[in-house]
């Protein structure tokens, strides 16, 4: 039998067990609200004591104790499944599914929910920014020993030739980022008392400086991309800063070429399982009202009337039940991977640098900048959800016009001289 060491009434009980350890109990108040056996373990009769008082002295205060056995990586599967994935865009939840299934699950699955710290948060992650994910996920084992093409054999980690391929800060970043989004779930539903992954401080992680444009380029460009037939897509992109799936969601029901005004409502999207879909828009921001400038409307008119005649042309193959300002010859909604890469051989052809597509859309704010609009005006043309993410978007391009204010407010009071 084991040694039992009496307590007073209510305090529970502190018992060593057969194994040696000692062993502390009491029922007290859990998270769902109902009375739960809490125990506790040390290697003393003074360790398990202290535990056990520290608990009892919390239920006194009225904080519940956390009674769940659930692991992080069950959680997680859950989180995912009944929470993120009713809640966030299909490209959104495939972007954390994948997070999770490669980093958190494997990283720190196992632990307990409840005995989740701060310092195993923080060790991982700074472990995890450290350690070749090639190795640690098997990316090259899985190729091939042989092959044809060289570039699809096994070349690095496993033929000992370790390519280092760690993850990036903003990874790093963001995997904390998705776990203290998934503990906040848990916190709401009383499976833990606080959010630990809270306490947890990483570096600040620089922005990269976009790469818009220059005005020369965007004029060079405009004029290479005018000789095919995704002109249009391009002029509006450039023109009123569409993100490319908004561009490519378009449809003719949201655009009024009489009164010049076009209406960002939703976006083309792949879905996995799905093919290319209309979607909502991630914010209520990003749904806006836009005024087109006058050569916009000509070039979008133009563009009806060329759509118009592959609709002729086309016949019974045309399909563009959505009514989609852009698609292809055949009226379907087009491959937002071959708009990609036709705009990259328009780049190339036109003489300029290599960008992004989406890039296109920085070079709208940042002219827009240089030619003095404030940066209010330009949050509502590109649909930010808040100034502060305009500010620090193009907070390289600011000092410039700050010199220039600067540079007036002197003028105007005669020289500081």
């Amino acid at each position: 039998m084991p040694k039992r060491t009496k307590q007073p009434n209510g305090a529970g009980s502190v018992y060593q067990r057969r194994d040696g350890r000692w062993e502390g109990a009491a029922y007290l108040e859990a998270l769902d609200g109902t009375r739960k056996r809490f125990r506790v373990y040390g290697k003393t009769w003074e360790e398990a004591n202290a535990k056990l008082t520290e608990a009892l002295a919390n239920a006194r205060k009225g904080v519940p104790v956390e009674t769940t056995t659930l692991s992080l990586g069950d959680y997680l599967t859950y989180w995912l499944e009944q929470v993120a994935k009713p809640k966030v865009r299909p490209s959104t939840y495939r972007s954390y599914e994948t997070y999770v299934r490669l980093y958190l699950i494997p990283g720190l699955g196992k632990k307990q929910l409840k005995k989740l710290t701060a310092k195993d948060i923080r060790t991982w992650l700074v472990k995890a920014s450290k350690t070749c994910q090639c190795c640690l996920q098997g990316h090259d084992a899985k190729r091939p020993k042989r092959h044809k093409d060289p570039a699809k054999q096994q070349r690095c980690c496993a033929i000992g030739k370790c390519c280092n391929k760690v993850p990036s800060p903003r990874t790093v970043q963001y995997l904390h980022a998705l776990l203290r989004a998934a503990l906040a779930q848990a916190v709401r539903e009383d499976l833990v008392l606080r959010n630990v992954a809270k306490n947890v401080q990483l570096g600040t992680v620089e922005r990269p400086e976009i790469q818009a444009l220059t005005l020369d380029e965007a004029k060079q460009f405009l004029r290479q991309a005018r000789k095919g037939r995704f002109y249009a897509v391009y002029a509006v992109a450039l023109g009123v800063g569409l993100r490319r799936g908004e561009a490519l969601g378009l449809r003719w029901d949201d655009v009024d070429l009489d009164n010049g005004v076009l209406r960002v409502r939703q976006a083309l999207q792949r879905q996995k399982g799905e093919g290319l879909k209309l979607v909502p828009l991630k914010t209520q921001r990003s749904r806006r009202t836009i005024r087109l400038p006058e050569n916009l409307v000509k070039v979008l008119k133009e563009h009806r009337a060329e759509q118009a005649a592959e609709r002729l042309a086309a016949g019974s193959a045309w399909n563009n039940p959505h009514g989609l300002v852009f698609t292809t010859h055949i009226g379907t909604a087009i491959e937002p991977e071959n708009l990609y890469r036709h705009f990259r051989a328009v780049c190339d052809a036109a003489g300029i640098r290599r960008v992004r597509l989406h890039d296109l859309r920085h070079t709208c704010a940042t002219i827009l900048l240089a030619q003095g609009v404030d940066t209010r005006t330009i949050m509502e043309i590109l649909g930010h959800s808040t100034i502060v993410l305009t500010m620090n978007t193009y907070a390289h391009v600011l000092p410039e016009h700050q010199a220039t204010a600067l540079d007036k407010l002197e003028k105007a009071l005669g020289g500081l001289a």
